[in-house]
C-alpha cells in the first residue's frame, strides 16, 4: 500500500506548494467542461435540469418532478428507520442550541459624542439556495448544519437542490431532515447544474440571492464561475483534514481519525502532520489493516488518497507542525498532543479545531452542535465555518441630533471638499 511520507525539513518551496494543493485547485479544465452546462441552464431552464438529470444521475424525469411532492414527504416520513429519526432528532437538538446561541441583537446603538448616534441593523437575507450532495451517499447531517441556521436566523425563503437517485427521488433521511427542520422547497437538481439553476432561476425552481452548500470539484468550478451572479458563500468543495500529533498520541487514535475525511472520496485531503518518527511508523504499520476492514468502496478511496492528495507529513518539531497546520489552512483540524489548548492558541487557520483525542471529527460532523460545513481548499485563511451570520447581513444606522450635526458638519464637508466632491460639500454648506 503507497502512504505518501513527506519529511518537511526536505522539501523545497514549490514541493511545499504541491503539498498544500487540493484537488478542488485543480478546476481550470473542470471550468471549461462547467460553463456550457452553466449556458445551458441559463438558456433552456428546466429542460437543461432534466438533461443533466439523465445525462449524470441517471434519472429520467419531468419537469412536474423536479420538485419533492408532500406525498414524498410523507413516504420518508413513514418509511425511514425509527432508530435514524432519533440520531437525527437529537443531532438536530445540539445543532440548534449551538446556532441560537450564536444569534446576535435585531439592532444595535452606540453613542458616538453628543447627539451622534451609529448603530446596525440585523436582518436575514431574503432568500437562500441550500446545495446538499448526494454522489457517494446521502448526507441529511449536510441538511440539518444548513438548514437549522438558516430557520434561525429567519431567512423567509429557503430552497433546497440535492441529487436525485436513479429512480427520480431523494433518500428517506435527507426528505425528513428538511421537514424537520422546517424546510418544504426541495428540488431534485444536482451538480454543477443545481448551482446555475439557483442563480439565474428557471420555470420550477426560484432565483435566490445565496447558495451554500459543499460540493465536488464541479459543483466548485460552478461556483467560481458564478461569482458575481449569485453569493456563493462558502468555499466548500472536497473534504480535507489534518490530524496534528505529538509523541504522546495513541497512534491507533491518529490512523483511525485520518482515515474519516480520507474515505469521502478520490477527490479528498487527509494528512497526519507530526514531529514523532516513532508516531509515523506505527500508524504506518497500523493503515493497511484498518484500511482493509473498511467496505470495498471507501477502502479505495483511502487507498487513492492517501497516495494522492493525502499521506504523512514528518517536521521537525511541534512548531514546525503548527506552522505548517497555519499555512495549509485545514477544514478540519484535530489536536492531539499533550496540551491541546496551548497549541489551540498558536492557530489562526483552520475551518474547526477539534481538541483532544475523545472529540474526533466524526463527533463534529454530525452531532456536536458546531457546524461542518467549512472552508476548503485554503480558504480558512480569509472564510469562516458557516454559521447564523451567514444567513444575515447588517446594516448601518446613523442618528444626528441638530447638536450633533453642528459638531461634524465642518469636518465632514472639508473633507468633501479635499477629495473633489462638490455636491458633498454643498449639501451641507447650501442646507
Amino acid at each position: 500500500m503507497n502512504i505518501n511520507l513527506y519529511t518537511l525539513d526536505t522539501l523545497s518551496p514549490s514541493e511545499i506548494a504541491q503539498l498544500c494543493k487540493r484537488s478542488e485547485m485543480d478546476i481550470s479544465e473542470l471550468q471549461k467542461q462547467v460553463h456550457p452546462i452553466i449556458q445551458n441552464v441559463r438558456d433552456n431552464g428546466d429542460l437543461a435540469l432534466i438533461e443533466y438529470n439523465k445525462k449524470f444521475d441517471k434519472a429520467t424525469m419531468t419537469v412536474d418532478q423536479l420538485k419533492v411532492t408532500e406525498a414524498e414527504f410523507e413516504h420518508a416520513r413513514n418509511n425511514l428507520d425509527p432508530e435514524i429519526k432519533a440520531v437525527i432528532q437529537a443531532s438536530a437538538k445540539n445543532i440548534k442550541k449551538f446556532h441560537n446561541a450564536q444569534m446576535p441583537e435585531e439592532m444595535w446603538f452606540t453613542q458616538i459624542d453628543d447627539g451622534i448616534m451609529a448603530g446596525e441593523k440585523i436582518t436575514p437575507i431574503t432568500s437562500i439556495g441550500i446545495y446538499v450532495p448526494r454522489g457517494k451517499g446521502s448526507f441529511p447531517s449536510v441538511m440539518l448544519m444548513l438548514c437549522i441556521p438558516a430557520i434561525i436566523a429567519k431567512v423567509s425563503n429557503i430552497i433546497v437542490c440535492t441529487p436525485p437517485t436513479a429512480e427520480g427521488g431523494v433518500d428517506d433521511a435527507s426528505l425528513f431532515t428538511a421537514e424537520l427542520c422546517g424546510v418544504k422547497n426541495v428540488y431534485k437538481v444536482g451538480g454543477a447544474h443545481a448551482i446555475a439553476a439557483m442563480a439565474y432561476g428557471t420555470e420550477h425552481l426560484p432565483k435566490v440571492d445565496k447558495v451554500l452548500g459543499p460540493g465536488n470539484s464541479y459543483v466548485s468550478a460552478a461556483k467560481r464561475l458564478l461569482y458575481g451572479a449569485i453569493d456563493v458563500g462558502t468555499p466548500a468543495g472536497p473534504s480535507e483534514s489534518i490530524i496534528l500529533c505529538d509523541d504522546t498520541v495513541d497512534p491507533k487514535i491518529a490512523a483511525l481519525d485520518l482515515l474519516i475525511e480520507a474515505e469521502h472520496g478520490p477527490d479528498s485531503t487527509a494528512l497526519l502532520v507530526t514531529h514523532s518518527r516513532d508516531i509515523v511508523d506505527k500508524v504506518i504499520a497500523l493503515l493497511p489493516d484498518l484500511i482493509n476492514d473498511l467496505p470495498e468502496q471507501r477502502k479505495e478511496f483511502c487507498k487513492t488518497v492517501l497516495s494522492n492528495y493525502g499521506g504523512i507529513v514528518l517536521t521537525s518539531n511541534l512548531e514546525a507542525s503548527i506552522q505548517f497546520v497555519n499555512d495549509f489552512a485545514p477544514e478540519h483540524l484535530e489536536v492531539l498532543v499533550e496540551e491541546p489548548m496551548a497549541a489551540m492558541n498558536k492557530i489562526v487557520n483552520a475551518g474547526e479545531i477539534l481538541l483532544g483525542p475523545h472529540t474526533p471529527i466524526t463527533i463534529g460532523n454530525f452531532s456536536l452542535g458546531v457546524n461542518a460545513i467549512l472552508p476548503t481548499g485554503g480558504f480558512a485563511k480569509t472564510f469562516s465555518c458557516v454559521t447564523v451570520y451567514d444567513f444575515l447581513k447588517r446594516s448601518s444606522i446613523g442618528y444626528l441630533t441638530k447638536e450633533g450635526y453642528d459638531k461634524i458638519k465642518d469636518n465632514a464637508r472639508k473633507f468633501a471638499e479635499y477629495e473633489g466632491f462638490a455636491s458633498h460639500a454643498n449639501a451641507i454648506s447650501k442646507r
